[in-house]
């Protein structure tokens, strides 16, 4: 089992949400996780309290983040329930896409919405990638490595929620969303 455990930096007070043992919580680029435990742990002669998070979708991670260290308790967020996904699916038809040309831009653009986690902004991010990787596609073209890469950590952060949520297969994920968007329409 690898383990990592978080050092308490930047102590700030305990966020609006608090945890209960055995709450399923996404936790930043992790994903879904459920918080098995809530332990006590002295680290330099400082008692200081962990989430104990296990990674739904690995068998061999656990996560240990400091309940008072806001910077990491923050990334911590309830799953959405099934008409909060539907109906972040159905706002996709409202938005536009818009394709960063820079590419130092978009990368820190990405990186940003994978670190915070952020629903809208992931799936925002996923409808972009796909249409211009079609576009590419059309002429023969591939998407480059690191937006692929994007593109793959995107896709399961969110689809290991909404098959969690939906109870279906991550792989039924997609279909569901074109499905919900048909309906929209």
């Amino acid at each position: 089992i690898l383990m990592f455990v978080f050092p308490l930096m930047n102590v700030a007070e305990k966020g609006d949400e608090m945890y209960s043992k055995d709450d399923i919580v996404m936790y930043a680029s992790q994903g879904v996780c459920k918080i098995t435990d809530i332990t006590t742990k002295e680290v330099c002669g400082q008692k200081i309290e962990y989430y104990v998070l296990k990674p739904i979708y690995s068998d061999t991670a656990l996560l240990y983040i400091p309940i008072e260290n806001e910077k990491l308790a923050s990334q911590l967020r309830r799953v959405l329930t099934k008409d909060e996904i539907i109906d972040l699916i159905k706002s996709l038809k409202e938005e536009d896409v818009e394709w960063i040309e820079n590419e130092n831009m978009r990368k820190e653009k990405y990186k940003e919405l994978l670190s915070a986690g952020d629903r809208r902004g992931l799936i925002g991010m996923i409808r972009t990638l796909y249409i211009h990787k079609e576009k590419l596609s059309e002429h023969g073209k591939k998407l480059h490595i690191v937006d692929e890469r994007f593109f793959k950590d995107a896709e399961k952060i969110l689809y290991d929620e909404f098959a969690l949520v939906l109870d279906i297969k991550t792989d039924e994920v997609l279909p569901f969303i074109k499905k919900q968007l048909e309906i929209a329409d």
